[in-house]
């Protein structure tokens, strides 16, 4: 494997140091446990998410300067709309604050008390807007993808004999739309193929069912497109990204991931009743239609990294940092979800801690484990994560229980990805030490971002 260089230079730091052992131990106990609890400034490399936490260049902060403050009619609107038409090809776009604005507006307009959405694997907080708007999730993956181990090719397809067996079952009227993300976050951040997509989109048009994408790492998913799937080697970034959203009646996209920017999101529909509907909503939850949550200068330099993003050394490099990583770990025997995705990380914390059950919390422990051992801050995609039925009250348990190691775009260099992985490494050598969690505080809704935690 071949890693690139950085395709850029560095023109600012920012000074980081490292606490002691000591100190960190008590930093994770101040914080129950939890690293989304942990003050920034006692982390000394921060994987605990990749949303808003690019690195931004050097034209998008010249744009900030141009920023146009108006209340209506902004220009920088104007340019990000135009931008997302041209690399999108959608018809209607509706700026929000981040991706859950866009998924808190699309669940309102699209779905009906009692209905079904589709889609391959859950997300957290999409899952929350859909279900609290009277939805019921069904996951349409392919089985392939609860299995960590299985290192196949798009295990973020979905199983099209599945989606057609639910759509006869529950019948087309009752599903609402299907959810189709791009790349699957939960799964590891395993892509889509493009003959998926097709296919998913066939089903779906034959059935009258609008299909709807989380676009949030769409040029990631492009990418392995264009290293993976026949025919497509000679495609561009852009001309994949166009494709790929052909087959779409629109999306809800978090810009704080593959439009390089540190806040903002958009939702964009082709229906126009429904962009009418959205225009209603963005008001009540946003601000206007042609800002939605965003400044005008935060609108100019998305619209700026959405260009910056498609550039293939920049995404090629992206990805590959990213393996990198994975594949020091591998090499030392550290059980992680294969393939390695496009944005983290993911190890399997199943096997990673195999002395601890699942309702002992192994993800959560492993994430406080790894930031005393290393000062690295990660973050757990488990039964945590997972939360409880809405109906039943009891824990989801998700097949995969994992810890993401998630890396902030154009901020962290190779050696960075060195002191990560020998700290990881360390760490599975004595991984009989690592102790199970329980509960202390558990709040009702998205429980992994506030609960706090102490030893069993």
């Amino acid at each position: 494997m071949q890693y690139p260089a950085e395709p850029f230079r560095i023109k600012s730091v920012e000074v980081v140091s490292m606490i002691d052992r000591a100190q960190r131990i008590e930093k994770i106990k101040e914080a129950g446990y939890n690293t989304f609890l942990l003050n920034s400034e006692d982390v000394y490399i921060d994987l605990l998410t990749d949303s808003g936490t690019t690195a931004m260049s050097d034209r998008q902060w010249a744009a900030m300067m141009i920023g146009d403050e108006a209340y209506a009619g902004s220009k920088n609107f104007h340019h990000l709309k135009a931008t997302v038409e041209e690399l999108f090809g959608f018809k209607h776009i509706i700026p929000t604050h981040q991706g859950r604005g866009a998924e808190n507006i699309l669940s309102q307009i699209a779905i009906k008390d009692g209905q079904f959405v589709l889609g391959n694997m859950y997300f957290t907080t999409t899952r929350y807007h859909q279900e609290r708007n009277g939805a019921t999730f069904l996951d349409i993956i392919r089985q392939e993808a609860h299995d960590a181990a299985i290192d196949i090719p798009f295990k973020g397809d979905v199983d099209i004999d599945k989606l057609k067996a639910i759509i006869s079952e529950k019948g087309a009227e009752n599903i609402a739309y299907i959810c189709l993300a791009v790349t699957v976050n939960l799964a590891g951040g395993q892509p889509v193929s493009m003959a998926n997509m097709r296919a998913v989109s066939q089903v779906a048009r034959e059935h009258g069912i609008k299909v709807f994408y989380d676009a949030t790492r769409c040029v990631e998913n492009a990418f392995y497109i264009k290293e993976q799937e026949a025919g497509y080697a000679d495609k561009t970034i852009q001309e994949i990204v166009l494709e790929t959203f052909s087959y779409a009646d629109g999306c809800t996209m978090s810009g704080k991931k593959d439009c390089l920017v540190n806040i903002g999101g958009f939702l964009c529909v082709n229906d126009d009743e429904l962009f009418a509907r959205a225009k209603e909503l963005v008001v009540v939850y946003e601000g206007m239609p042609s800002y939605g949550g965003m400044a005008g200068r935060d609108m100019e330099a998305m619209a700026i990294g959405l260009r910056e993003s498609i550039q293939y050394e920049y995404i090629e490099h992206r990805v590959k940092q990213v393996r990198y990583l994975g594949d020091k770990l591998i090499a030392a025997g550290v059980p992680v979800v294969l393939p390695i995705g496009g944005h983290a990380v993911f190890l399997d914390a199943r096997r990673f801690c195999p002395h601890l059950p699942q309702e002992h919390l192994p993800a959560q422990s492993l994430a406080a484990s790894i930031y005393v051992e290393t000062g690295v801050r990660a973050m757990e995609r488990g039964i945590v994560s997972g939360g409880r039925d809405a109906v039943t009250g009891k824990n989801h348990s998700p097949k995969l229980e994992t810890v993401r190691l998630t890396i902030p775009r154009r901020v962290y260099t190779y050696a960075h990805m060195d002191v990560v992985a020998d700290g990881i490494i360390r760490l599975y050598q004595q991984r009989e030490d690592i102790k199970g969690l329980k509960f202390v505080y558990e709040p009702k809704q998205l429980r992994f971002f506030t609960a706090r935690f102490d030893y069993l």
